[in-house]
């Protein structure tokens, strides 16, 4: 995941992310400034996905 694009846009991310798993909360896509691989790790557990399917899923939106 590029740090730019989730800096730059990642409050319209984070609502994408929200609609396509109605399981997320805003406490699971919290970003912090050098947060990211733990926001990921939480990401993993919930989603069940890999950090490269979830990559891909942020690179997408």
């Amino acid at each position: 995941m590029n740090k730019t694009l989730v800096k730059g846009n990642w409050n319209e991310q984070k609502g994408k992310l929200k609609m396509q798993f109605a399981a997320l909360t805003d406490d699971d896509l919290m970003y912090a400034e050098g947060k990211k691989d733990e926001m990921l790790g939480k990401l993993q557990i919930k989603l069940g996905k890999t950090k490269d399917e979830l990559d891909k899923i942020i690179a997408e939106l």
